[in-house]
């Protein structure tokens, strides 16, 4: 083979490189048009990328020799790809991974002909340069092998990466079976704790002139520190998704709104069904229960307000404004009572945030300002400050004394869908549309802080009693726990909206897929509560995980548990029974994900 083959070769083998590259970025890929839909994998991408090497090189070619003919063949390959278009019409290249969707009209598919034009060329110069017999088709057949086997051996690579990762060692922990891995661990732990006493039991030596010393990682075989939450429960129930959570101030008792128009009472304790508030005109979108626990109440699509007594499970009344059927003239998106009791606050997508006496159910005040939707509410502790956060990108507080508007909070790029204030009302935060959440001084107005971490709008936020813990829910599927104090991630969680503590902190509840509602707890290394939890329930529970979550997040998850509870590791008394709840539950997984895998007919991984 000549240089120059070799560099016509290369141009190829760059092409394909980087189109298996760009496969593995983007992910799934297909082009939708009149046609119908039809998906694109790994090897119609490298082979595209193939092509665009080969029309690389015949470029090159073109311009080093001034080849007209290159100019030519780019010309017929505009032309063919025309002719394209006007048989199967526009179509679409859609990525779903990277949230990509670009039409591909006339001009996009002439362009495209003229690089296979242009690759037609450099395929011919290449072949004339080997003096092989080859036609382009035959070139291309064998392309087509090499980029099969290019394919199969990437396949082989992320097998081996998972494995250096950890993430195939499930099998370790199939049987509860000394290890190597777990003696090693053992071992590991054991020396360092041995370390530890050494260094305590050692004189204390100062030196300015000697390196820092780095004091070795103590791994306890019961560990007591690590804060960690985990799903304990799914509550099912709702038959569509569910839109808002309330607690009872005893925090015995869940409320919670969906878009099947109902509103339910789950013991929070056991996550049994309780009872049903029905008759709903439509989904409600709000729910809120009065500081002395005794009334439920709830906004809806039909732009009204309804009211239950909790305890008798009897109607109370609707809100209605003035002469109006309605208590609002849009949506009743969100509902408060005030710390004190004295007042419920609606805010609607009629632009307006309205004050209702709690028992007269009479309208005290209305407070205008919003340009667009108001999207949440939340009353400082002392009842004095109520924050609103509207579609119109601004957050605006209210003096609840006078009704007075005290200032305009501005800073996010998108809608602001969710507003809250620390226990302590010294602080404000705001979730929004652009993805992040900002932390205000609630007296001043300014910025104080912005947390960055989800991919998309963020919709639901909650605070822990304490005021140290902040759980934010987005559309992305991901709930967040931050540390307020260290304004950093603690955690990251599976779930969507919405989001809340109970009143001990203790017990954080979140919306699920299709209508579920996951309890989630908090755990402390050694808490056998917990842990006992884990000895019943569905697979997804055991592992904490959500029941949709992906294979490589769910041998995680199984593996930190196994490290965690193997009686070889933990020394509680109850760690060989969860050991084999943990194990019990993987095995429902992967039976399940081999019987699908059967009906589908795939290959049983």
């Amino acid at each position: 083979m000549t240089q120059k083959t070799k560099t016509g070769a290369a141009f190829i083998a760059g092409g394909s490189l980087a189109g298996a590259g760009v496969s593995a970025t983007v992910g799934g890929m297909g082009l939708a048009g009149g046609f119908g839909a039809i998906g694109i994998g790994t090897v119609p991408v490298v082979g595209a990328g193939a092509v665009v090497g080969a029309a690389a090189y015949g470029a090159f070619k073109a311009i080093a020799q001034g080849d007209t003919a290159a100019l030519g063949a780019i010309g017929v390959g505009a032309v063919g790809g025309v002719g394209v278009s006007n048989v199967i019409g526009s179509m679409g290249l859609v990525a779903p991974k990277i949230g990509l969707a670009v039409g591909i009209g006339t001009v996009p598919m002439a362009a495209i002909g003229g690089v296979v034009g242009l690759a037609a060329y450099g395929i011919a110069k290449l072949l004339d340069e080997s003096g092989t017999v080859e036609t382009p088709a035959q070139l291309f057949d064998r392309m087509e092998e090499k980029v099969l086997q290019m394919d199969a051996y990437s396949a082989a690579v992320m097998e081996l990466e998972a494995f250096l990762s950890g993430e195939d060692l499930n099998q370790k922990f199939a049987a509860l079976e000394v290890e190597d891995e777990l003696q090693m661990l053992k071992a590991e732990s054991q020396k360092k704790v041995k370390q530890k006493k050494v260094k305590n039991t050692s004189p204390s030596v100062k030196s300015e002139t000697s390196a820092p010393k780095i004091e070795p990682e103590v791994v306890s075989l019961t560990p007591t520190s690590l804060e960690t939450w985990r799903c304990v429960q799914t509550l099912h129930g709702h038959t569509a998704a569910v839109n808002a959570i309330a607690f009872t101030p005893n925090g015995q008792t869940l409320v919670s709104a969906s878009n099947d128009r109902t509103v339910r009472l789950w013991n929070l304790k056991t996550g049994n069904w309780l009872y049903t508030f029905a008759g709903q005109e439509e989904a409600v979108l709000s729910v809120a229960i009065s500081p002395d626990g005794k009334i439920l109440a709830c906004g809806n699509i039909a732009r009204k307000i309804s009211s239950w007594y909790l305890d008798t499970k009897k109607f109370l009344r609707t809100f209605f404004y003035l002469n109006s059927p309605y208590s609002h003239t849009g949506f009743v998106n969100s509902i408060a009572f005030s710390p004190d009791g004295t007042i419920l606050a609606s805010a609607s997508t009629d632009k307006t945030i309205r004050l209702w006496g709690q028992y007269t159910t009479e309208v005290k005040r209305t407070l205008n300002g919003h340009t667009d939707a108001v999207l949440s509410i939340a009353f400082s502790p002392n009842s004095k400050i109520l924050a609103s956060a509207s579609a119109d990108q601004t957050i605006r507080l209210w003096d609840l004394k006078n009704g007075r508007q005290l200032r305009i909070l501005t800073g996010h790029l998108g809608a602001v869908n969710t507003v809250v204030i620390s226990p302590d009302g010294q602080t404000l935060i705001s979730g929004s549309t652009d993805t992040t959440i900002k932390l205000w001084n609630l007296y001043t107005g300014e910025l104080v802080h912005t947390l960055i971490g989800h991919s998309r709008a963020v919709v639901s936020l909650a605070i822990n009693p304490t005021g140290h813990t902040l759980v934010s829910s987005s559309t992305d599927g991901i709930i967040n726990i931050w540390n307020l104090q260290m304004r950093e991630p603690l955690q990251t969680l599976s779930g969507s909206s919405p989001v809340a503590f109970s009143p001990d902190g203790k017990t954080l509840v979140s919306g699920g897929k299709g209508g579920t509602i996951k309890i989630w707890r908090q755990t402390f290394g050694d808490d056998d509560s917990i842990a006992e939890c884990m000895l019943s329930g569905q697979w997804w529970e055991v592992l904490g995980v959500d029941n949709a979550a992906h294979t490589k997040d769910i041998k995680r998850a199984y593996l930190r548990l196994a490290r965690r509870y193997h009686p070889d590791i933990n020394s509680s008394t109850n760690a060989k029974a969860v050991m084999q709840a943990i194990n019990r539950a993987y095995r429902q997984y992967r039976h399940q994900l081999n019987t699908i895998d059967i009906l589908t007919g795939l290959k049983p991984r």
